[in-house]
């Protein structure tokens, strides 16, 4: 049998020399590194930063929240409608309803300044209502009717600035509206016609905070009511982030 001599034949004996120790390495088998506590000033730092940020996430949702109520006082207040835009002529300066006391049908007291809270469309006539007296109050009547759901965010007003009596026939038409005797000389003193015209040939606009702002064209007809309902849709339009029914 062949073979072949085993002194010859045996692979070259492996290094067993220890590895060099790697200089990146600790000594210890296990490092353990120890860190500071932060200071009282670090950790005020970064409670005043947390406190900042929750704050400024607070504030983001409340804008967000309020964005449509400041669009509308926005459009309404700020981008209002002008002149050529408008039927109705806007009052500059807006005149806040007047400390007056009025007396209604029964008698009853009723201070000017509690009508706030509700848009009034405002007729102006004797308690005799002349043809041109009824007219505005059909009309009015019918702008409010026209708003639809809104409606219940205008009052059709009548105020009366003498004693005589409301005929009775009248009565039953005027079960939505509000009728009140008022003072001659403090409602002169508030509302005012267009020049060469009389207090009752207007019916007259105020804004929920009591500010008479627009006056409606003499002698409105059926076309001029049709224009005046666009001018109040688009104030309800307008409004309706801050404005609700009922006062």
């Amino acid at each position: 049998m062949s073979g072949s001599k085993l002194s010859d034949a045996n692979p070259a004996r492996p290094d067993l020399s220890p590895l060099p120790h790697p200089q990146h390495l600790p000594d210890s088998p296990l490092g353990m590194t120890v860190h500071s506590m932060p200071t009282p000033e670090q950790m005020a730092g970064a409670e005043g930063a947390r406190t900042r940020l929750g704050r400024l996430k607070m504030l983001a949702v409340l804008l967000v929240c309020a964005a449509p109520v400041l669009a509308s006082y926005l459009t309404y207040y700020v981008i209002r409608p002008s002149a050529h835009k408008s039927y109705g002529e806007l009052i500059e300066p807006q005149r806040e309803l007047p400390a007056l006391t009025a007396q209604g049908l029964e008698g009853q007291a009723v201070p000017l300044p509690s009508l706030k809270g509700q848009w009034l469309l405002i007729s102006v006539a004797g308690g005799a209502c002349d043809e041109a007296c009824e007219k505005h109050l059909y009309l009015q009547r019918q702008l409010r009717e026209s708003l639809g759901k809104d409606k219940d965010r205008l009052d059709w007003v009548w105020l009366v600035p003498d004693q005589a009596p409301v005929r009775p026939a009248l009565l039953p038409a005027l079960g939505q509206a509000t009728v009140l005797r008022v003072p001659p000389e403090g409602l002169n003193a508030w509302l005012s016609p267009a020049a060469g015209q009389a207090l009752a040939d207007h019916l007259y606009l105020v804004d929920p905070m009591g500010h008479w702002m627009m006056r409606f064209p003499a002698r409105l007809d059926l076309a001029g009511a049709a224009k005046a309902k666009r001018d109040l849709e688009r104030l309800m339009r307008a409004s309706a982030g801050w404005d609700e029914a009922g006062r």
